[in-house]
């Protein structure tokens, strides 16, 4: 504790340096130097204060399941670590390294939404609108910085265990602006909750957060599925306590999905690496090494669906290995019984849209 409070200390000069940069970057957009573009259709941003670990995707997921069967709806994502440049339309044909993992995923998982990638999210959109004119609304993965595009409704995430009223800047915290920037967002959602969360816990946690009058909070959890085989989606298993679990991931924080696997298996052996590592043959020829040097008779590999996405590029090097690797899905729900409430926001947003 100590050594971090030092080492923050140490960084709090170029953090402040950061901050004024940030802070000169926003009045221009409040006084009007730039401008946000604003679109034809309604647009969902979801976002975050802080680097990684909120949980964004499970939650555009959770408003793709709630809107695709009465909209058509697209997905923008910058498309993170991706070796192609500029926009592009997601297809079946893409990897992790021509889309990104989160856009593949989507593309994967959602075949009749339309997803796509760009940096530029105020020429992306045109593009899509262009292309496929029938599109109702666009839902933006990891944009709340990115104050090009003036989403209509603002949807903010928090994780439960890293709050941004407990964060500092970059490089000293993981904050990628001032506290006060949550004062844009229409609707705070705190991630990763544990499963069974207090009313004390809920009013203490708001009390931190101090939402304004405009703003709706909501608290969110996981609920995991059976994990489904990397080779046949079909192949699913049940956990128990005689299964010893090789975890391989390459997420931001690993910590909500380790403590529920804890409770479900034996034990839990971590290969991990950095948020959105592309995985290599030497990566995988280490993780082949792990599996076999386990001496369990009853063992598995199991990653994220994120992780599967650039795992995909080595499936014939697992096939050919014969080891059993897992896909552990994972859904949002809503504490409270609020899920309902939450989707009432989001259609009043929709419902009340105006060009």
């Amino acid at each position: 504790m100590f050594r971090k409070i030092v080492i923050r200390l140490l960084l709090s000069p170029f953090s402040l340096i950061y901050g004024t940069v940030i802070s000169i970057i926003n009045m221009f957009y409040q006084i009007g130097l730039l401008k946000a573009s604003k679109f034809s259709v309604p647009v969902i941003g979801v976002g975050n204060l802080s680097i990684g670990g909120a949980g964004k995707t499970p939650h555009i997921e959770y408003l793709i399941e709630m809107l695709k069967d009465y909209l058509d709806i697209a997905t923008l994502s910058r498309g993170y670590k991706r070796q192609t440049q500029g926009f592009r339309f997601v297809t079946n044909e893409d990897t992790a390294l021509t889309s990104g993992d989160e856009p593949l995923q989507y593309r994967r998982k959602y075949q009749d939404i339309v997803v796509a990638v760009g940096e530029n999210r105020a020429y992306a959109i045109p593009q899509i609108i262009q292309r496929y004119p029938q599109i109702q609304a666009v839902l933006l993965d990891d944009a709340f910085q990115h104050r090009g595009v003036e989403p209509g409704l603002n949807i903010l995430l928090t994780a439960y265990d890293t709050l941004f009223t407990d964060d500092y800047l970059l490089p000293a915290g993981r904050l990628r602006e001032w506290r006060s920037g949550y004062e844009r967002a229409n609707i705070i959602v705190v991630s990763k909750c544990p499963t069974h969360l207090s009313e004390a816990d809920k009013e203490r946690i708001t009390g931190k957060i101090k939402p304004k009058s405009y703003q709706n909070i909501y608290f969110s959890h996981y609920e995991y599925g059976y994990p489904y085989s990397f080779y046949q989606m079909n192949n699913r298993i049940s956990l128990d306590k005689e299964l010893d679990v090789i975890l391989l991931s390459a997420i931001a924080n690993t910590d909500y999905l380790y403590n529920y696997l804890y409770k479900e298996v034996k034990s839990i052996h971590e290969i991990e690496y950095a948020d959105h590592h592309i995985f290599d043959k030497h990566d995988i020829e280490k993780i082949m090494k792990v599996y076999g040097n386990n001496e369990s008779k009853r063992k598995i590999i199991i990653t994220t669906e994120k992780d599967a996405m650039r795992l995909e590029m080595h499936r014939e090097l697992f096939l050919k290995s014969g080891i059993p690797v897992f896909i552990l899905p994972a859904k949002v729900a809503f504490h409270f019984e609020e899920g309902e409430k939450f989707n009432a926001d989001v259609k009043k947003f929709l419902l009340d849209f105006r060009v």
